[in-house]
């Protein structure tokens, strides 16, 4: 008897503990079922192929089923109400694994054509390299040229960072130096059709491809030193030609097979930098997962640790004098752009 009641007190105190545990996982489930409310309802929002107001209408259903469900997880679950929402986001998936980007479109002008590259030894012949010839109130001139590069004479490799909100995001722009001062950026974007706007938001929901855009910088850096006013710093790379010289062939690479095959931008995981990144790894450097590669704002910090950069000199200073915006202005549209923009920026190979 006293042995019987002993234990029936043990188990008493014990169920505390196992309420708690039990509760603790159906936490956990309902947090999982509202998450993937939140990323579903955001998807048919920006992505569902009926009007403004049924796409708002279908994604504040969605929302409020699964809210709903998190609801009943946590404090009454029912398998019926747990099972028609786990087939409901199964459909939006099945439906989200449907789309694919465009490989036409009436895409804007800076964007409206894919650089292409064929190599003949080593010699690169590019076709559309972007030479736009832009105006002060954002306006261009549009110019495409067939330019052709010896990777023989591939001098240098220089890291550009355009700051358009804040110290934490920047967009990235790397640039291959070669003999005679002669330089081409290329940057990765956001292929946007006419009228639209980048939005890091909608862009992490396939609202628009990815372009590779190789260019003069005239064109791709001072539009955005001298155009759109934005913070422009330059960092000379420590990287031997070598290297450069088969990341520029990753780009040509990468470049001709979106053009057959493309991809969407995400702002988060396919995006100016992460491509780039990607791109280095594939011919051979190696560097951890930094949360630098995402609040990208910060990525010559992670450069200069990785002794990417000009290392004999103190990161603060090096930054300091990275700023090219006042040399961008006055060189303007000069032939003399490149050189100007370089002016007291320290290289480690000087």
């Amino acid at each position: 008897m006293l042995e019987g009641s002993s234990g029936e007190v043990a188990g008493q105190r014990a169920n505390p503990f196992v309420r708690t545990a039990r509760f603790g996982a159906r936490l956990i489930v309902a947090l999982a079922v509202l998450l993937a409310t939140a990323w579903a309802s955001l998807a048919l929002s920006y992505r569902l192929p009926l009007s403004p107001l049924a796409r708002e209408l279908a994604a504040a259903a969605f929302a409020l089923a699964g809210v709903a469900t998190a609801v009943s997880i946590l404090w009454r679950p029912r398998l019926v109400v747990i099972l028609s929402f786990a087939v409901a986001f199964a459909g939006v998936l099945i439906w989200w694994s449907t789309i694919k980007p465009p490989l036409v479109a009436d895409w804007a002008g800076d964007v409206a054509r894919q650089v292409t590259g064929t190599l003949d030894g080593d010699t690169i012949t590019l076709a559309n390299v972007r030479n736009f010839a832009w105006k002060a109130d954002g306006s261009y001139a549009e110019q495409w040229e067939t330019r052709t590069y010896d990777l023989r004479q591939l001098k240098s490799l220089d890291l550009i960072m355009s700051y358009w909100a804040g110290p934490e995001m920047a967009h990235m722009i790397l640039s291959f130096g070669f003999q005679g001062d002669k330089y081409l950026a290329w940057s990765i974007e956001v292929r946007r059709r006419v009228g639209g706007e980048f939005s890091p938001l909608a862009d992490l929901f396939k609202s628009n491809p990815l372009v590779i855009v190789a260019a003069d910088e005239r064109d791709v850096v001072r539009v955005r030193s001298n155009v759109r006013g934005e913070d422009v710093q330059l960092f000379r790379m420590n990287v031997p030609p070598e290297n450069a010289a088969r990341l520029f062939l990753q780009y040509v690479a990468d470049a001709n097979d979106l053009a057959e095959h493309p991809r969407f931008y995400n702002s988060l995981f396919t995006n100016c930098t992460t491509t780039a990144a990607r791109m280095m790894r594939a011919v051979g450097a190696t560097f951890p997962l930094d949360w630098r590669l995402v609040a990208n704002g910060y990525l010559p910090e992670f450069a200069y640790d990785r002794n990417a950069l000009d290392t004999r000199v103190a990161f603060d200073e090096l930054k300091a004098r990275a700023h090219i915006d006042a040399n961008a202005r006055k060189a303007d549209a000069s032939d003399t752009f490149s050189q100007a923009i370089r002016a007291g920026v320290p290289s480690p190979f000087d």
